[in-house]
């Protein structure tokens, strides 16, 4: 990390980081405690910060990409980056509105039929 947190100085920095182990190692843990401009924000355990860029990769190649005609580079970058400002314009973060109760409900249900086949 050092090389890159060099190339910014003065600037407090927000790291999204996969839920694996390696901040907890003795040297990482001591380079964090050195660099306190430094957050580390966790991406949930079972799931993969690479998994969600691959997701939007996607949203971006069906909505931005697939069908366009780019004559360079640099039209596509445009492109590209005209999707990601829109998109980022119409999000709104995500509320969620399941109780527990309700989500262990579900998953305990009976199935309705008892057909074997």
């Amino acid at each position: 990390m050092g090389l890159w947190v060099s190339s910014v100085p003065r600037v407090r920095l927000q790291v999204v980081v996969d839920n694996f182990a390696t901040h907890k190692h003795p040297d990482v843990r001591k380079w964090l405690s050195r660099n306190k401009r430094i957050s580390l924000h966790f991406t949930p355990t079972s799931c993969s910060w690479l998994n969600m860029v691959e997701i939007f990769f996607g949203i971006i190649t069906r909505q931005a990409i697939r069908r366009g005609t780019f004559t360079s580079v640099a039209d596509l970058e445009h492109a590209i980056r005209d999707f990601i400002d829109a998109y980022n314009n119409r999000s709104t973060p995500f509320t969620w509105t399941a109780t527990a109760d309700g989500v262990l409900t579900k998953i305990n249900r009976k199935t309705n039929s008892d057909t074997k086949h």
